[in-house]
């Protein structure tokens, strides 16, 4: 259950009892299990890994091969061309973004949401996705269609991408539109770890696994962020973010 929304501190509701506050303050506060959940996807990511890392072939590498089997697709058909899109916004963009994100929060004096969205979409990145590439180093399927590095495991695209989504659900949308970018962020996290597949970079589980160390990541910060995030929120509400 989501904890209760913030609200402006007691001196603030005195001194201003004329002004409405907000129905819906932002950011919006952690869910009540946030560290609970957090660690338990990020331990689901672990054990994809080490399950990949420990044996010369996985359980789940038949479906693996099955997925990767099945897409048929051609470097120059349409598709392809929409693959190519997201991996550049998965990539390149992957950074642009959320820095862009952060640009904007900081000029309008929201430095705490800004300080929350570079852990939760930059800073983690670096340090969840590279040590798990480093410890679990798996090789590439074959023959893959665009440019890529070493160590398929975890998508470092889909770590991206759900990490923007939430990152941007959590600072930017009151309840009602949230709800409807909940929708609109996971078709893009599924559409994301399908592109990845589709150009033979990356296995099934490699994008499964940069799902669940995203969402994981960002429910911990989520967590930690809490007080700072709460203070913008209380210093929005009673309209004194600059004062």
């Amino acid at each position: 259950m989501p904890r209760p929304p913030y609200g402006p501190p007691p001196a603030h509701r005195a001194s201003r009892s004329l002004i409405p506050a907000p129905r819906h303050p932002l950011p919006a506060a952690p869910p009540r299990h946030a560290v609970a959940v957090g660690v338990a996807l990020l331990l689901g990511s672990l054990l994809i890994g080490l399950t990949v890392s420990v044996g010369e072939r996985p359980f789940f590498q038949g479906l693996d091969d099955g997925w990767a089997a099945s897409v048929s697709g051609s470097p120059g058909d349409a598709l392809t061309g929409f693959a190519m899109v997201l991996d550049r916004l998965g990539g390149p963009f992957g950074t642009v973004l959320p820095l862009g994100l952060i640009g904007c929060l900081c000029v309008y004096g929201r430095w705490r949401s800004g300080l929350f969205a570079l852990a939760a979409a930059v800073v983690a990145n670096v340090c969840v996705v590279l040590p798990l590439k480093q410890l679990v180093d798996r090789p590439r399927p074959p023959h893959p269609w665009v440019l890529v590095n070493d160590g398929s495991f975890p998508s470092g695209q889909v770590f991206n991408a759900v990490a923007l989504v939430m990152v941007t659900a959590v600072l930017v949308f009151p309840p009602r539109a949230r709800r409807w970018w909940w929708l609109l962020g996971a078709l893009y996290a599924l559409a994301m770890m399908g592109s990845r597949t589709w150009l033979h970079a990356q296995w099934l589980s490699d994008t499964v696994a940069g799902a669940l160390a995203a969402a994981g990541s960002c429910m911990l910060l989520w967590r930690a962020f809490e007080p700072l995030l709460r203070v913008e929120a209380e210093r929005m509400a009673a309209d004194s973010l600059w004062r």
